[in-house]
């Protein structure tokens, strides 16, 4: 049996076990405190009407119409389903040299599924996955859809793309006698294989496309100051990806990769470590985001003082002189108008809670309402999807989550989400994960 049909099987199992969905039924949500994801204002005691996997109606006052299931969280607080737009959907912990050669496509199937559940229990109903392998995100996609398995919605770049040397590139660090397969399908050189590699990509089942012009923390011996991209080459991919009704992020730290990327018509940079008044001008000119990923700056920061040795070589070194600069980036950016968007950058899998990046956001300086922007409304215009996800409002999808207490006042209870519903179907109730049929 070779590999890519064992891992089929694996993704299929699941379906065997689960029975087909129930024919789905009118529900009304009753909601004490709404934070709609559209409005700065909360409203008190509305009803959510939600028909299949939609929501088709919000409505003031506590109704029921006739038929309909009624689901009571007039005590908590109902917000939309959570968006992180930095996610690795088969990434885990394990940043250890010695982990890559012990995983393989099967291990990081595995991680996924476990991953794609860990983000419904923490309240993200949608990622975007800006990094994984050619196998993964793709099929999990397919197994959530057809609810053989419980996960978010998946926006994936599958594998990032940098030149020989990037960020991306796998043969950083080793032995130039040691081969990775399929190396050649993170790495660019020159704008006409740049052009080629997004169609391959969009071809294989990507929906957005991610570019690393710049060096990175996590990768061995490359620079985070250093432009690792031509002006051609980024050009080439963000024109290609726009033609083909793709978005463009971009992992960028050092300053003028920063502005390089963000005039050549990047929709996000990711990190922007180093990015200054200049950057921020022109991402306020061009509409490009800002994805902060403020979480794995702290963990990989916390991880290089106290356990460097769990880090690859240079890593540790790296993150101690980078991520202290990333909160302080997020909080002048936000001052100075730029569209921020949630990204967490971190696995499921992981020691630390993602809803965590809403309270960072705030330490960064956002008010507590903002950061509730940057991981709804501002995510999903992001992804560009707001008409399906990211508010709560007829029309949409009927992601919901709820909290107790009021995240306004406390914006760290989003960290314990009691209430999931993904598409009409609620998968945590009472603080518990729900068996689906």
């Amino acid at each position: 049996m070779s590999l890519r049909t064992a891992l089929a099987a694996l993704l299929a199992a699941p379906a065997l076990m689960m029975a087909a969905p129930a024919a789905a039924k009118d529900v009304v949500i009753h909601a004490g405190t709404l934070i709609d994801g559209a409005s700065a204002t909360p409203r008190r005691q509305v009803s959510i009407i939600v028909k299949d996997e939609r929501i088709v109606g919000v409505q003031p006052g506590f109704v029921t119409p006739a038929g309909a299931e009624v689901i009571d969280l007039s005590r908590q607080t109902v917000l939309p389903g959570f968006i992180d737009t930095h996610d690795h959907i088969s990434m885990t912990p394990d940043w250890s040299v010695l982990n890559r050669f012990t995983q393989n496509q099967a291990d990081a199937v595995v991680a996924a599924m476990r991953n794609a559940e860990r983000d419904i229990e923490q309240g993200f109903t949608t990622v975007r996955d800006c990094g994984s392998g050619s196998i993964e995100a793709p099929a999990l996609s397919r197994a959530i859809a057809a609810k053989q398995l419980v996960g978010p919605r998946i926006w994936s770049a599958m594998q990032p793309l940098s030149a020989t040397g990037g960020h991306s590139d796998p043969q950083n660090g080793f032995n130039s006698e040691v081969h990775f397969e399929n190396r050649e399908l993170s790495i660019i050189e020159g704008a006409d294989d740049a052009q080629r590699k997004v169609r391959q990509h969009r071809r294989d089942g990507a929906q957005l496309i991610k570019i690393m012009p710049s060096g990175g923390v996590g990768s061995i011996g490359d620079d985070p100051n250093h432009m690792t991209m031509t002006d051609e080459e980024m050009r080439a991919v963000t024109s290609t990806a726009h033609e083909l009704g793709m978005k463009v992020a971009a992992h960028v730290h050092g300053n003028k990769a920063i502005n390089h990327a963000v005039e050549a018509g990047v929709d996000s940079v990711d990190h922007g470590t180093y990015a200054d008044a200049t950057s921020y001008k022109l991402m306020k000119q061009h509409g490009t985001f800002l994805v902060p990923t403020l979480l794995v700056a702290d963990w990989i920061y916390q991880t290089a003082v106290k356990t460097p040795q769990a880090l690859p070589p240079s890593v540790a070194e790296k993150a101690i002189a980078v991520t202290p600069t990333m909160i302080g980036n997020a909080g002048r950016a936000y001052k100075a108008g730029v569209k921020i968007a949630l990204g967490t950058d971190f696995t499921g899998l992981g020691d630390r809670n993602k809803a965590e990046e809403f309270a960072l956001l705030v330490k960064a300086g956002l008010t507590p309402m903002d950061a509730i922007f940057a991981g709804t409304r501002n995510a999903a215009e992001l992804i560009g999807a707001p008409q399906d996800i990211g508010s709560v409002q007829a029309g949409r999808y009927a992601d919901i989550v709820a909290v107790d207490g009021d995240p306004l006042a406390d914006i760290t209870v989003l960290q314990r989400v009691g209430f999931v519903m993904k598409g009409g179907d609620v998968l945590k109730r009472g603080g518990a994960m729900q068996p689906q049929d």
